[in-house]
């Protein structure tokens, strides 16, 4: 079944412009589907993936040799989780200046490494693929028009089971289940626990448990430590992998005077919901208990948009749930599970002292509409129209 990704045209703008192409993102999140769909349109491809031994091996150990068995300079190659490879970067540096047009993907950023990257200023173009977005997911659903309890419901799916296509295409909720705890062991064994040299498997499952039960929590690396028994640079090692892995992600606070805002550990949150529900064993029925696993989720679609949002935290204690900068203007949303459409305190404060031009109120169910507040419009939307209002 075929799905538009919203990032095709980015990825056209940038097969235009550079050599090399990179798509990067979790595993399973559909990089290889997405290049091989570009392969479908009328673009003469190929396609070698550095997961199969022999193609490694000749990478590995020769690049001319692997040049001559998988490249021709009147066609596009795609080079399938290229982070395997010995010296990525100096030989995709080599195989661009020689003329071939690639596209490379992978599942986690050990492709962002200065050892890699350093080599490919200039020549590749970076494209973030996560998992199905809310629209996307309506999209694989069928789902053209609805009303707000049907919009409710795909909601609630999408928050409890993630975005990952094979899961939000499995008909039963059982096998949703089994493919996400098989992503999340092979996500820690095939990225996480290889490619960052991670060697303690039990203790970064026991942690990717811990901060599946704080989503949205700010780090405190210190208690965390105390707590399971491992010292501070290693769990900011493994919790670095995590991040690397596009397991789990960390928002920054906002701030534009240090003096005046206390806030300064990260928060964290996982990269899809499902699979932080897969971790805990827990796939809650209905949401209405559920409001940092919402959060989350709007964190995730906020992402999905091409946004790395902050949080604040005033000095008197004050919370907004994330803060969008976008070229030169600031965006503060509020997420709720529901609403009556007024903003809260912790709103009214930092709309009072940052003046923004507009902010959001994204909720599950709830009244929806505007309003002005000194000077800001403040609009609340459920979570299927957040990519809209962001641009």
């Amino acid at each position: 079944m075929l799905i538009p990704r919203d990032a095709e045209g980015n990825f056209r703008k940038l097969d235009a412009i550079y050599k090399i192409v990179a798509v990067i993102g979790p595993r399973q999140a559909g990089k290889t589907t997405f290049l091989r769909e570009q392969m479908a349109k009328g673009r003469d491809v190929a396609y070698v993936s550095l997961d199969d031994p022999n193609a490694k091996s000749i990478f590995d150990s020769d690049v001319k040799k692997f040049e001559q068995q998988y490249l021709a300079k009147n066609r596009t190659t795609i080079a399938d989780e290229v982070q395997y490879g010995k010296e990525a970067g100096i030989k995709l540096k080599y195989l661009a200046d020689e003329g071939y047009k690639l596209w490379v993907s992978a599942s986690s950023q050990a492709l962002l490494e200065a050892g890699v990257l350093s080599y490919l200023t200039g020549r590749v173009g970076l494209l973030i693929l996560y998992n199905f977005s809310l629209n996307e997911f309506l999209s694989a659903k069928g789902q053209k028009s609805y009303v707000d309890s049907i919009l409710q419901r795909h909601v609630w799916e999408h928050v409890v089971y993630g975005g990952y296509p094979a899961v939000v295409l499995a008909e039963l909720p059982e096998d949703k289940k089994t493919i996400l705890k098989n992503l999340f062991t092979t996500a820690l064994l095939k990225d996480t626990f290889m490619t960052f040299g991670i060697n303690d498997q039990e203790t970064l499952e026991r942690l990717s448990k811990y901060l599946a039960a704080n989503i949205g929590a700010e780090i405190n690396y210190g208690s965390i430590s105390k707590k399971l028994g491992i010292s501070t640079p290693t769990l900011q090692k493994y919790i670095s992998a995590l991040e690397k892995s596009y397991i789990i992600a960390r928002v920054r606070p906002y701030f534009t005077n240090k003096g005046l805002e206390l806030a300064k550990q990260p928060k964290l949150y996982f990269n899809d919901t499902g699979m932080r529900n897969a971790i805990m064993d827990t796939f809650p029925k209905e949401l209405e208990n559920e409001g940092k696993m919402f959060e989350n989720y709007v964190f995730n679609e906020i992402q999905k948009a091409g946004f790395s949002p902050n949080y604040w935290k005033s000095k008197s204690k004050a919370e907004v749930d994330f803060i969008v900068q976008k070229e030169g203007e600031i965006i503060p949303i509020e997420v709720k599970l529901y609403s009556e459409g007024k903003p809260g305190k912790s709103l009214r404060s930092f709309i009072e002292k940052y003046r923004p031009k507009k902010a959001l109120i994204v909720v599950y169910r709830g009244k929806k509409g505007k309003t002005r507040l000194s000077g800001c419009s403040v609009e609340t939307i459920t979570a299927d129209e957040i990519h809209e209002r962001l641009f």
